[in-house]
């Protein structure tokens, strides 16, 4: 199927790609079909990916796996919660968090509050609150950010 897009024009996409959020994700309820999209010729993922609306093209959300900022990330989630979703195993869970990238790239912050969580075999998706109050909606992470990219490059920040 052809879709347009925000950040990547009109594109070719498969639909095994696309991810139902039955309640739609918060602001945007109406919003219930996405997929994941990034820009890498290599074919390798980078770290910060987009959410993309398939019914909304200028609806894209920049996200990035909450384990890479935290590692100990863990929020407790009610099952219940996550039931309409299919069986979450270790293996088909995967979970994002939503980016806030402002001008002053120093305030880049993650909603570790608000996490995306996706069962990578039904391709179904919700975005869940959690209550810890350890998880902030605006995690500041810049300098984290800097560590991880002197890593995968082999230097030091």
């Amino acid at each position: 199927m052809l879709i347009n897009t925000r950040h990547f024009g009109e594109i070719e996409l498969d639909d095994d790609k696309i991810i139902y959020f039955e309640n739609g994700i918060l602001g945007f309820e109406n919003n219930k079909k996405y997929t994941i999209l990034y820009d890498n010729e290599e074919g390798e993922r980078p770290d910060i990916t987009w959410l993309q609306s398939i019914d909304e093209p200028s609806l894209a959300i920049p996200i990035i796996s909450p384990f890479l900022i935290m590692p100990d990330y863990n929020p407790t989630v009610e099952d219940e919660l996550l039931k309409h979703i299919g069986d979450v195993t270790p293996d088909n869970l995967v979970v994002l968090v939503s980016l806030t990238i402002p001008s002053d790239i120093k305030k880049i912050s993650a909603n570790l509050k608000a996490p995306f969580v996706i069962n990578a075999d039904t391709k179904k998706g919700c975005q869940i609150i959690v209550e810890e109050s350890k998880y902030e909606v605006k995690h500041l992470f810049y300098e984290q950010l800097q560590a991880i990219k002197a890593k995968k490059e082999g230097g030091v920040c």
